[in-house]
């Protein structure tokens, strides 16, 4: 699996053994020094390598001018949306953005990544666990009465009351939740009836690709995007697992590239997408590379934020609620500095300090985003889910080591089942498994208020969510060491904002 993924994804090889999780969670450091800052601007030292930007548009001003003056500095447009005013731009002019900055039409230009532009091509990935024949056959026979084979495995429904939601109502077929994530294998039988290809799509160039399946994960790319989708409505049909809303549609909007980077264009293109093909809610279990923290005070950075706040706005305008995850870092995104290890992840890391008041995880901190954290089998937050007052708005499943946080049986394994690409089935773990639950459970408010505007239906999330109490001390593998600090009530706080997502309220209130 590649190491950006795992900032959402915690996922364990096939074969290896439960504690193998320990392997993915978090190393918290501390730094007294900030390294210097850099700026994407910088890899590109002469011309001939080319990158790509976003040019942000000044209000007021033309975008048919400003298009002129990328010529002109030796830019090309892969796309222009002009209804947020930002530009997608290929150059291989090392002062491309410093010289399109000058225009008086611009209010920023950055460039989206610090690697040259390359072929894309695929490599190898951590594979989820996935069930084996004998697993498939002992959940099936164990299964209860009126639920589907695989249910018994799913600790995660009951804890958000989606098992109770469902004798009431399965969601509506008018609702569309968008995976903006790796792609969706709409081939899936618990999948298929439930796809909306109508508003499904390929963004990974920052330019829409409706060709047929595109929106698919390839060969050899991540299951993530069809386990994500599983989660928020496999169908309720027989066959398999169930989703938290298994009556709604999920729609497959692909943003990242074979090796798993999520850059600006594609994270724009996935928004505008959504906001113009009636989607209602989009799950974000991703950030935006290649920067773990994108800094205002530097002058790429600061676009990449314009360039996706601009797309999230609009698409909330639009209708379209957005939900994200927290990450998976074990990050307090609320206090005054963390360490930053890995940025840009996408040429040579180096570390940072950053203020994350001023430095923004986006999506996920973006304002009008649903940000959520994760917890595991026991209610508790989960050992690598960032945290933070005022951040995160609300929790839900994401799975945890079965070590730290067991489920009840029949269930046997404290991650999070889901669909698998070629009708397959697995765990995997992470805030990216925690956001699709929010998505879904926001979904069914949409269905119970199919004219709720999106404030309406955050609103309605947050004040249905089970009021959750800090955990303290949080020991979470119970070595003797405080690994996090909750601050905040009961209803309010840093670890779980304003308590666990409630599938049954979205339904009943």
């Amino acid at each position: 699996m590649s190491a950006r993924l795992s900032r959402r994804t915690v996922t364990i090889p096939l074969g290896m053994a439960v504690a193998s999780a320990l392997a993915f969670l978090p190393n918290v450091a501390s730094a007294t020094e900030a390294a210097p800052q850099v700026s994407a601007a910088k890899s590109a030292t002469a011309d001939g390598d080319a990158l790509s930007y976003v040019v942000n548009v000044r209000p007021g001003h033309s975008s048919a001018s400003v298009q002129k003056a990328i010529a002109k500095a030796g830019g090309s447009v892969v796309v222009a949306y002009d209804q947020i005013g930002v530009i997608v731009v290929h150059s291989s002019k090392a002062d491309f953005a410093k010289n399109i900055r000058k225009d008086k039409g611009v209010e920023s230009a950055g460039a989206t990544r610090t690697a040259p532009l390359s072929p894309q091509s695929t490599t190898e990935m951590w594979a989820p666990e996935v069930l084996t024949g004998a697993e498939l056959e002992a959940a099936t026979a164990a299964s209860a009465d009126e639920q589907e084979p695989l249910q018994g495995l799913q600790w995660d429904l009951p804890m958000i009351k989606a098992d109770k939601a469902h004798q009431i109502t399965l969601g509506s077929s008018k609702v569309t939740v968008g995976v903006i994530d790796t792609g969706v294998d709409d081939t899936h039988p618990d999948l298929a009836a439930n796809f909306d290809r109508k508003a499904s799509v390929n963004c990974v160039s920052g330019k829409p690709n409706t060709a047929d399946g595109a929106w698919r994960p390839n060969a050899g790319e991540s299951p993530h995007g069809t386990h994500v989708a599983g989660e928020i409505a496999a169908a309720k049909n027989g066959i398999g697992m169930v989703g938290v809303a298994p009556g709604v549609k999920v729609s497959g909007i692909k943003v990242s590239t074979p090796e798993g980077w999520f850059y600006t264009e594609a994270v724009v293109c996935g928004f505008i997408w959504a906001a113009e093909h009636g989607v209602d809610i989009t799950n974000n279990s991703y950030y935006t590379d290649p920067w773990n923290f994108n800094c205002k005070d530097d002058p790429d950075q600061k676009a990449l934020v314009e360039a996706v706040s601009r797309a999230t706005k609009y698409a909330e305008k639009k209708g379209t609620v957005n939900v994200a995850a927290a990450g998976n870092d074990n990050w307090d995104l609320g206090g005054k500095t963390i360490l930053d290890p890995g940025s840009p992840n996408d040429s040579t890391p180096g570390d940072r300090v950053i203020d994350p008041k001023k430095c923004l995880d986006i999506p996920a901190m973006l304002p009008g985003t649903v940000t959520v954290s994760s917890v595991g089998a026991k209610g508790i937050k989960s050992s690598f889910s960032n945290y933070g007052q005022n951040v995160v708005d609300i929790a839900a499943p994401g799975g945890d080591s079965t070590s730290y946080q067991r489920p009840d049986a029949p269930a046997t394994s404290g991650l999070i089942l889901g669909t698998l690409p070629g009708g397959q089935y697995g765990y995997m773990a992470g805030t990216s498994m925690a956001s699709p639950h929010v998505a879904a459970v926001a979904a069914l408010i949409k269905s119970t208020h199919p004219k709720a505007k999106p404030g309406q239906i955050k609103s309605l999330l947050t004040k249905g969510a089970d009021k959750t109490a800090c955990t303290t001390p949080y020991d979470i593998n119970g070595d003797g060491q405080i690994d996090a600090v909750c601050k905040g009530g009961k209803g309010q706080n840093s670890f779980y904002g304003a308590g666990i997502a409630n599938a049954l309220n979205a339904v009943k209130k």
